[in-house]
C-alpha cells in the first residue's frame, strides 16, 4: 500500500483519550505524533513528550522518562496517565513499565509499548486496551469486546476500505447541491428518505447533522424521514458513551427520533450489518449512509454515501457510487465539541428548503 495511513502510535493515543486519560506522555522525539497531539489537546487531553535526542538513542532515556513522569504527576495531579512508546524508544528497547514503577507516581499509569512498525493501526488500540484491563481500568469482557471490534474493522478495511487497494488518489466527491436537491425533491414528491449513521466515535458529531437536516426538510416540504444510527449510549468506553448521549440529546431537540439503534459508536464494523437490515426494511425511496459507508453491506449504486476521507471517496466513486459526498473537515472540527455541529450537506439541504436554490 502506497497511500498514507494512521499508525499504531496514534491509535494508542486516541484509545487513551477514550479511556478519559488526563495526560498522554509520548516517550520519543518532540515531533512524534505532533498533529494528533494537537487535536487531542483540543479534546481536553494534555499531551507531553520526553523529547528524546540523539544521545538518548545511544545511552537510553529511562531516567529522563522517570523524571518527566514525576514532574507531570506533581504539576497536573492527574488521575490517569498514558505513557506511549514511539519508534525511537521501542526500537532501542526502553522499558516503559520499569520506568513507571521507578517513578512511583500517585496517578494510575498505563505504559503502552507500541511503535509505528508494529502492525496495523488497530494494534496500538488493542495494546492500550490490554494494559487498561491489566490495571483494572476496564473489565476483561470490555477488552475482549473492543478487540473483536478492532479486528473486524481491520478486516473490513482490507476487504473493501482504504487498505483494499494499493493507491487511492484523493477525490472531493459529488457536489452537495446536486445531492441536496435530490433529497428535497424526493420528499416533495411524498417519498421517504432514510438516513443511516454508521460513524466512528467523535465524527458522529458532524455526520448526525444530516439527520437533523433531512427531518427539517420533511417537516417543511412533506415526505417522511427515517433515522437509523449506531448511537447506543450504553456501549463503549466512557468518552464514547458520552458522545452517543450528547448526540441523541441534540437530535431529539431537532425533532429527530432514531427508530433503530444499531450499536455503539465504536461498533461501526458490526453495526453496519444491523444498519443494512434496517435500511432494507425502511422502504426508503432514497438512502443516505454517513460515516463509514463501506462497513454497511448491501449498498446500492444510487445510495448517497457521506464520509470525511478523500481517499475513501475515491474508493466509492471508482466503484460506481456517484452520489458520494465529502465532509472533509469533519474530524478537525469535532475534536473540541460536545454537541452536534452543522455540516455542509445539512446546511445545503436547509438552504434548498428555505428557497436558497431552485
Amino acid at each position: 500500500m502506497l497511500h498514507p495511513r494512521p499508525n499504531p502510535i496514534i491509535a494508542a493515543m486516541y484509545t487513551l483519550r477514550d479511556l478519559d486519560a488526563d495526560v498522554i506522555l509520548m516517550h520519543g522525539p518532540a515531533g512524534c505524533g505532533f498533529m494528533a497531539a494537537r487535536r487531542l489537546e483540543e479534546a481536553g487531553v494534555r499531551v507531553m513528550t520526553t523529547g528524546m535526542q540523539e544521545n538518548d538513542l545511544i545511552f537510553g532515556a529511562e531516567e529522563k522518562l522517570v523524571r518527566i513522569l514525576k514532574n507531570v504527576d506533581e504539576r497536573f495531579n492527574p488521575r490517569l496517565i498514558g505513557v506511549v512508546g514511539t519508534c525511537a524508544s521501542m526500537i532501542i528497547g526502553e522499558n516503559l513499565d520499569g520506568a513507571v514503577k521507578k517513578a512511583g507516581v500517585l496517578a494510575t499509569v498505563l505504559p503502552v509499548d507500541v511503535h509505528g512498525c508494529s502492525g496495523p493501526n488497530t494494534s496500538g488500540a488493542i495494546r492500550t486496551l490490554e494494559v487498561a484491563a491489566e490495571k483494572g481500568i476496564i473489565s476483561a469482557e470490555e477488552r475482549d469486546r473492543q478487540k473483536g471490534m478492532l479486528t473486524r474493522a481491520t478486516a473490513i478495511e482490507r476487504e473493501r476500505g482504504l487498505t483494499s487497494r494499493e493507491y487511492l488518489e484523493p477525490h472531493p466527491g459529488a457536489t452537495k447541491l446536486a445531492v441536496g436537491l435530490e433529497v428535497v425533491n424526493v420528499l416533495r414528491r411524498g417519498g421517504r428518505v432514510a438516513v443511516a449513521l454508521n460513524a466512528k466515535k467523535e465524527t458522529a458529531y458532524g455526520f448526525a447533522d444530516i439527520m437533523r437536516a433531512v427531518q427539517y426538510a420533511a417537516g417543511s416540504v412533506g415526505g417522511e424521514a427515517v433515522h437509523i444510527g449506531n448511537l447506543d449510549p450504553n456501549v463503549g468506553l466512557p468518552r464514547i458513551r458520552r458522545y452517543a448521549s450528547n448526540i441523541l440529546r441534540d437530535l431529539a431537540e431537532g425533532g429527530v427520533t432514531v427508530s433503530s439503534l444499531t450499536g455503539g459508536l465504536d461498533e461501526y464494523p458490526v453495526a453496519g450489518e444491523a444498519a443494512s437490515k434496517a435500511l432494507a426494511d425502511s422502504g426508503a425511496d432514497l438512502r443516505i449512509v454517513a460515516g463509514l459507508p463501506h462497513a454497511v453491506p448491501g449498498l446500492r449504486k444510487e445510495d448517497v454515501l457521506v464520509t470525511d476521507q478523500p481517499r475513501e471517496l475515491r474508493n466509492y466513486i471508482d466503484q460506481g457510487f456517484q452520489r458520494s459526498v465529502g465532509e472533509i473537515n469533519t474530524h478537525a472540527e469535532v475534536m473540541s465539541t460536545e454537541k452536534v455541529l452543522y455540516c455542509e450537506l445539512g446546511n445545503t439541504i436547509r438552504e434548498i428548503v428555505d428557497g436558497g436554490y431552485t
